[in-house]
C-alpha cells in the first residue's frame, strides 16, 4: 500500500476549471468532487496507491464582493461540500498592491493571493517528515513549488512526489523534479462533479452555482 497525499493550489486549479469550461463549450467544470476527482489519478501513483490526505489551499476573494456579492457565498458552499467529502482545506487571503493603469498610468489598487504557495511547501515538508504518507501528488503547475521539492527529494530521498497538471497549466521545471507528471484533459473535470444539488451531512442541499 501507499499512502498517498494530494496538495491541492486552488486557484490555480480553479482557473483551469474555468479555461476547461470555455473549451468544451460551456460544460460544467467547477463544482468540481475533488475527492472523486483525485482518487481517480491513484492508478498513476501505481503499487496499491490509497488515498490518505486531501488538502486544499485556497483564499477567500473577499474583494470581489463589491462587483460580485455572492463570490464569497459560493465559494464558502464549495468548501462545505469538500470539507463533507474528508477535504481538509487551508486557507490564505488577499493582500492589496498598488500598481500603475497599464492603459492611462494611473494608480490602481491590485490583489494578490498570499501564503498559499508557503503553506504548500510546508505542509509537503511537513508530511515527510512525520511520515504521513509515501507518495505526494501536487496538483498546480505553479514553478513556484520547484525549491520546496528539490529540498524534500535531497532530505526524503525515499519520497515519491508526482504532479497533476491542471488543463493548460504546467511547469516544465517542476516536472523535471518530480518522478511522473500528468496533463489533466478538460474532458475528466466533467467526469467528477458533485451532484446538483449536493446533500450535505446535516441535511442542507447545496446547488451549484450558475454557470459553474
Amino acid at each position: 500500500m501507499v499512502r498517498t497525499a494530494f496538495l491541492v493550489d486552488g486557484f490555480n486549479l480553479y482557473h483551469s476549471l474555468r479555461e476547461a469550461s470555455v473549451a468544451l463549450g460551456g460544460a460544467h467544470t467547477r463544482w468540481l468532487d475533488l475527492r472523486s476527482f483525485c482518487a481517480s489519478y491513484l492508478a498513476e501513483v501505481g503499487g496499491g496507491a490509497e488515498l490518505g490526505r486531501l488538502i486544499y489551499f485556497s483564499a477567500l476573494a473577499t474583494h470581489r464582493e463589491a462587483m460580485d456579492p455572492n463570490v464569497t457565498a459560493r465559494h464558502r458552499a464549495y468548501l462545505d461540500c469538500l470539507r463533507s467529502t474528508g477535504v481538509e482545506v487551508e486557507l490564505g487571503h488577499f493582500k492589496t498592491k498598488p500598481g500603475r493603469c497599464p492603459n492611462c498610468g494611473g494608480e490602481i489598487v491590485r490583489h494578490e493571493e498570499k501564503e498559499t504557495d508557503v503553506a504548500i511547501a510546508v505542509r509537503l515538508l511537513d508530511l515527510l517528515w512525520l511520515n504521513e504518507c509515501d507518495a505526494v501528488v501536487l496538483v498546480t503547475g505553479d514553478s513556484d513549488l520547484a525549491p520546496a521539492v528539490r529540498l524534500a527529494s535531497t532530505r526524503f530521498p525515499g519520497s515519491r512526489m508526482l504532479s497533476l497538471f491542471p488543463y493548460r497549466r504546467i511547469s516544465f521545471e517542476l516536472r523535471a523534479l518530480v518522478e511522473k507528471g500528468v496533463r489533466i484533459r478538460a474532458g475528466r473535470y466533467v467526469q467528477h462533479q458533485f451532484s446538483d444539488p449536493y446533500e450535505l451531512p446535516d441535511g442542507r442541499r447545496v446547488g451549484r452555482p450558475r454557470g459553474w
